[in-house]
């Protein structure tokens, strides 16, 4: 059978809140048919812009079958460079998926789960940012169904890994004050992430650790700086997060296998967070969820941005070998709904089933990408 080759490349950045732009590439085939791939990465948009004038070429004329991004991969320094190709990647596999008739976890391998344990990320959505917003959003998100919930209390503290400085008291307890609202909001059988997004140092984690022992945290996430220089720290701070029950986890920007492997060896983490929008590619992905299997490393998708990343997330974790759960952006704007017009499966029960559908199963409504895509440029 012949299969139409692309086409077009089109690349689509769209502002959905006033903090938040996502960013997007589409193949279109000879015959109108589209792929579709997301590359989301704050503030990082003119870089990627950069890469996909660079990138296209490579998908241009060719089927989506035999879309060849290896070179590109091998020779990408950069996270835009990955974000781009990584969605290049998602986009024909949606293509290619869509020509053969199937979903694309069905083209990517044996199906290992129907649905899949998810949490809530619910950050970007809470205002006020006060303990009142803090609680109040997770309990929305508890009675939507989520059994766990993730939360990033630490705005203002910007030590990143530096032992000369210390942490100011008063943020440290708008941060404690947070999370005991949420523990007390979503009580004591939902399980508690606290992500820190590399703010803190050594000395600032340890004293985290000791003060949230209350409040029973699943897991600590991304204490400090992931350079080669902290894998002593980190394997320090797991050990400690260890004694009191709780996990440690990270890497969510690393690319390749090869990104992740420093981090594996050095054992630093229970569970790591590879994404599907930086990773290099979904096969990429499954490499890596292999290598954390042999590990003893939990595999838990990074996940909070937008539907086409969702989308994708869910294909891959119903192929890969094992599953901690799936990241899931909760409740920041109805557009992660609207954009893709409601094609997405919702939650139950805290899980997500996996859409059947030929390819990705989404597809970005064009009018709504115009009009949001104009706000990004005003």
């Amino acid at each position: 059978m012949t299969r139409s080759t692309i086409a077009h490349v089109r690349w689509h950045e769209v502002r959905v809140s006033p903090k938040t732009v996502w960013s997007f590439v589409e193949l279109v085939d000879t015959q109108g048919a589209v792929g579709t791939g997301e590359a989301t990465l704050g503030r990082r948009e003119a870089p990627m812009r950069a890469a996909i004038a660079r990138f296209e070429g490579a998908v241009k004329g060719r089927t989506p079958i035999d879309v060849d991004l290896e070179q590109h991969r091998a020779a990408a320094t950069a996270l835009p460079e990955f974000a781009v190709l990584s969605a290049l990647d998602q986009a024909a596999w949606d293509l290619a998926a869509q020509q053969q008739g199937v979903s694309v976890s069905d083209a990517l391998g044996a199906r290992q789960r129907d649905s899949v344990v998810a949490y809530a990320n619910i950050n970007r959505g809470i205002d006020p940012r006060t303990e009142a917003g803090f609680a109040a959003h997770a309990r929305r998100a508890v009675d939507d169904g989520f059994a766990a919930i993730k939360i990033a209390p630490f705005d203002g503290v910007e030590l990143y890994g530096d032992e000369r400085r210390a942490l100011e008291p008063k943020l440290l307890d708008v941060a404690l004050g947070r999370i005991a609202a949420v523990r007390d909001a979503i009580g004591p059988d939902v399980h508690l992430m606290v992500d820190c997004h590399w703010r803190l140092n050594r000395a600032a984690a340890e004293r985290v650790l000791d003060a949230t022992a209350p409040h029973a945290l699943y897991w600590l996430e991304c204490p400090v700086p992931e350079r080669p220089d902290m894998l002593d720290t980190l394997r320090h701070l797991r050990g400690r997060a260890n004694d009191r029950g709780v996990r440690l986890a990270g890497c969510e920007e690393m690319s390749l296998l090869q990104g992740f492997a420093p981090f594996l060896a050095a054992g630093v983490y229970d569970v790591m967070m590879p994404d599907v929008k930086y990773v290099g590619g979904m096969r990429e992905m499954l490499k890596v969820a292999d290598a954390f299997r042999e590990h003893g490393v939990g595999f838990s998708p990074h996940n909070p941005s937008g539907p086409v990343c969702h989308a994708a997330s869910l294909q891959v974790c119903a192929v890969a070998s094992s599953l901690e759960r799936l990241e899931m952006q909760y409740a920041e704007t109805p557009l992660f709904d609207a954009l893709v017009n409601g094609a997405l499966p919702r939650p139950a029960r805290g899980e997500i089933a996996v859409p059947r559908a030929p390819g990705l199963g989404v597809r970005l409504e064009p009018q709504l990408v115009k009009q949001l895509a104009t706000a990004v440029s005003a």
